[in-house]
């Protein structure tokens, strides 16, 4: 057993071990799991893709004179913010259009320019176009602003996404005749493709199935800068079937995350378009995982092909909010290029980046090998498996 004070003195010594998710399940096949428990002191893991719950709270700053932008109407490159706050706070949520998007007027939309594309454009260091109204007040009485901004200009920036890392998730698949536009990208009909999103067995939820290690506080890679675990997120849903390896049999816990937009680049948060469904944001995460047992580092040794994805209908059971599960199949099956679904072989394709989510692994490895990064022992666990816990079996 070792704790978490134990390897950040390791790390401040310059003496950690560290390996990524995927090194460690190669010279797991070379070491017993005894010895590697006790000489390897963490595994990082990654992920890269879109998720949507994301978004940013903007302090805009004051003027003068002052304007009162709560209650009113903000826009930032003529996309709208949530005002709700305070004076001059605002949320930017990655998912939000222009109001004078067309949206799926003329379908499929091609939603170009959204919440996600602002954020990348703010991280980039552009300015945008900031425009607000209020209704005017004794202590703020201007009504009106027009002016550039950008992040430096900024009080504070902060990225906070309710729903990232998800663990495990669906496949998609179009049984019906026509091409349909989903957040699964576009899928073809008679079962033309299948796709998916996830990192797999580098995917940071896969590699601590329980949230042995993972829980309120841990320390992050968060957007290319460093964020936090805030809370559980939404739509956590960790008593779902699993195999015996612990490991979730369809979409189970997630997480919200929170950190320093201003320290983030652009490479780790790209806004992005899907045609006929919306805009949103990619978002680089990579999560450290520290080795405090055996128990903990079997975990981390998942392999694709023991991690399995329902595939979902997306023309009918899906929308229509059915329990239809067409079939399961492993993610190296999903990465070969080819799953079969009945009698149809129906070749696949990741809107994930399995290639970005390896390099955050080794990003942070580099951080925490340099001392840069330490580790934070969780201050409360996430809402956990403790009880009613259903075990499956691979098919």
């Amino acid at each position: 057993m070792k704790t978490i004070e134990e390897i950040n003195h390791r790390i401040k010594k310059g003496k950690v071990v560290v390996l990524t998710a995927g090194e460690v399940k190669k010279l797991a096949r070379k070491e017993g799991t005894k010895e590697m428990a006790n000489k390897v002191d963490v595994v990082t893991s990654g992920t890269f893709g879109a998720m949507c719950s994301s978004g940013a709270f903007l302090n805009l700053g004051h003027t003068s004179p002052r304007i009162k932008m709560g209650g009113g109407k903000v826009y930032l490159n003529d996309v709208p913010a949530y005002t709700g706050l305070a004076a001059v706070d605002v949320y930017l949520g990655a998912t939000a259009l222009p109001d004078d998007d067309p949206r799926n007027k003329d379908y499929p939309g091609e939603f170009r320019y959204g919440g996600g594309h602002v954020i990348e454009e703010l991280v980039r260091g552009n300015n945008v176009r900031l425009s607000a109204t209020g209704y005017g007040t004794d202590c703020y009485p201007r009504k009106r602003l027009e002016r550039d901004i950008d992040l430096k200009t900024m009080g504070d920036a902060i990225l906070f996404n309710v729903r990232n890392a998800c663990q495990n998730y669906e496949v998609g698949v179009n049984l019906g005749d026509r091409p349909i536009y989903t957040y699964m990208g576009m899928l073809k009909p008679h079962l033309g493709n299948a796709n998916y999103s996830t990192a797999g067995e580098l995917s940071p939820l896969l590699n601590d199935p329980y949230y042995k290690t993972i829980g309120l506080g841990t320390r992050v890679f968060l957007g290319g800068g460093i964020g936090y675990v805030a809370w559980h997120g939404t739509q956590h849903h960790p008593e779902v079937l699993r195999g015996e390896n612990g490991v979730p049999r369809s979409p189970a816990g997630t997480l919200a995350l929170i950190g320093d937009l201003k320290q983030m680049s652009r490479e780790w948060l790209r806004g992005v378009s899907f045609r006929g469904y919306g805009a949103t944001l990619t978002v680089g995460i990579g999560v450290p995982v520290p080795i405090l047992s055996e128990e903990v580092l079997n975990y981390t040794l998942v392999r694709d092909e023991d991690i399995f994805a329902p595939v979902i209908d997306f023309s009918e059971a899906y929308p229509q909010g059915k329990d239809e599960v067409l079939c399961e199949v492993s993610y190296a099956e999903l990465g070969s290029g080819k799953i079969q679904v009945g009698e149809v072989e129906v070749p696949t394709a990741s809107l994930s980046s399995y290639f970005k989510a390896d390099e955050i692994c080794h990003i942070l490895k580099g951080w925490i090998e340099e001392g840069r990064f330490l580790l934070t022992p969780p201050s409360a666990p996430l809402l956990g498996v403790e009880s009613g816990v259903r075990f499956g079996h691979n098919p």
